[in-house]
């Protein structure tokens, strides 16, 4: 076997390794927070307190700009590795432990490290997806990892359902049985490593071409996916209106997430298949897409927001294929670390602020809403017509 036939294989495996680490990651993590909120509550926690775990999305996001600040500063393969092990230990380890948290604030301080590990990892096991899925398409790679995230996103919560009816309610089993999830996940990491040990962006900022400037095609996506984010409504003030205009029970919100998460997954591969033929160009549509889901879900009646949930559930899967994607494109090898961690952090810091100011807006000055998601979301779409302008494609 020709050593380019062997390499491209190992980068095969890698792949394949890193997005069964998803799967069996998802299932873990997800199971365990589509049950946190009602665990807490057993722990006799408030609901300020159970308000509090929204801090730790905010929170994970604030660690991708740590990892990948810490991935671009240091030139070792060892270093990304690391915080890819790293990050998912505490991530996967984390949520088992539940199982043993006697107080809510125990139970409070392991869901917070949870998403710090999920932080921390992310810009540098990114930058290896990009550099693994060269050879059949970066679209279509991050689209496939998407697609198996997904896969454990819907199962994961099926599990704890199963775990639950079977034990007569019992949370704590169902944390347990969460371990199996992730151990899996962490022995395929292994798999990973040994296979793609030695990370390309590394060689080249051993070469002396380390730099932090990223072209001025990377800023005009960050700033349009960052508008995009202030007038994309979370999932959490979604349900939070539906439940508060009696539109459905909660039973029904839960399976209107399902459907978003299950629309998200099969977007995915057919969305980073035209990204890999269209590049940035995909995402131009994506804020309409966001803006009508936000105006239907918090104006909207029971069916508008039915439509609505299938459409989130589109811009999630563009979200977690093509964007991710499009970093990679727009950034050289030697700062894509460290773009990843800028993005995930204005993209988080942006989405936690808008949503703020949706809530103060659907409360306080409904008038202002469509104006508001209209201003912001045209504003993403022109700074994203802006990228495409400007974008060079990389080799």
């Amino acid at each position: 076997m020709r050593l380019a036939d062997l390499l491209r294989r190992k980068e095969l495996i890698t792949f394949i390794a890193l997005s069964l680490v998803s799967l069996f990651a998802d299932m873990t993590y997800e199971g365990a927070r589509s049950v946190l909120g009602a665990y807490l509550e057993v722990l006799e926690a408030t609901a300020v307190v159970a308000g509090v775990v929204s801090v730790g999305d905010l929170l994970g996001y604030l660690m991708r700009g740590v990892g990948g600040f810490i991935a671009g500063l240091k030139r070792s393969s060892r270093v990304y590795w690391a915080l890819v092990f790293g990050g998912y230990t505490i991530n996967l380890v984390a949520v088992p432990l539940l199982a043993f948290a006697g107080r809510w604030g125990e139970a409070l301080c392991l869901v917070l490290l949870e998403r710090v590990g999920k932080g921390l990892r992310a810009p540098a096991r990114d930058v290896i997806l990009s550099e693994v899925t060269e050879g059949i398409g970066r679209g279509k790679g991050f689209g496939i990892h998407e697609l198996m995230d997904q896969v454990g996103a819907v199962s994961g919560p099926l599990l704890v359902t199963w775990s639950l009816f079977s034990s007569g309610g019992e949370y704590r089993a169902a944390f347990l049985l969460l371990a199996i999830p992730a151990l899996l996940a962490l022995c395929l990491l292994c798999v990973a490593y040994v296979n793609y040990p030695s990370i390309r962006a590394v060689h080249a900022l051993r070469r002396g071409r380390s730099s932090n400037n990223l072209d001025r095609s990377f800023w005009f996506f960050t700033i349009g996916t960052a508008m995009l984010s202030t007038g994309y409504v979370h999932w959490a003030l979604a349900a939070y209106r539906v439940e508060a205009s009696a539109l459905a029970p909660s039973h029904i919100i839960a399976l209107l997430y399902t459907i978003a998460m299950l629309v998200d997954a099969a977007v995915a591969l057919p969305a980073g298949m035209l990204y890999d033929r269209y590049g940035p160009a995909t995402l131009v549509a994506a804020p309409v897409l966001a803006g009508t889901a936000s105006v239907l879900i918090l104006t909207g009646g029971y069916s508008e927001v039915v439509l609505a949930s299938m459409i989130w559930g589109v811009v999630m899967g563009l979200y977690e294929t093509n964007m991710r994607a499009a970093v990679a494109d727009l950034s050289s090898p030697t700062n894509r670390a460290y773009a990843y961690g800028v993005y995930g952090v204005v993209f988080g810091v942006s989405w936690t602020l808008g949503n703020v100011f949706l809530a103060k807006i659907m409360t306080s000055f409904p008038c202002l809403l469509l104006p508001y998601i209209v201003i912001v979301e045209s504003i993403a779409a022109c700074m994203l017509v802006l990228t495409v302008t400007t974008w060079h494609r990389r080799s």
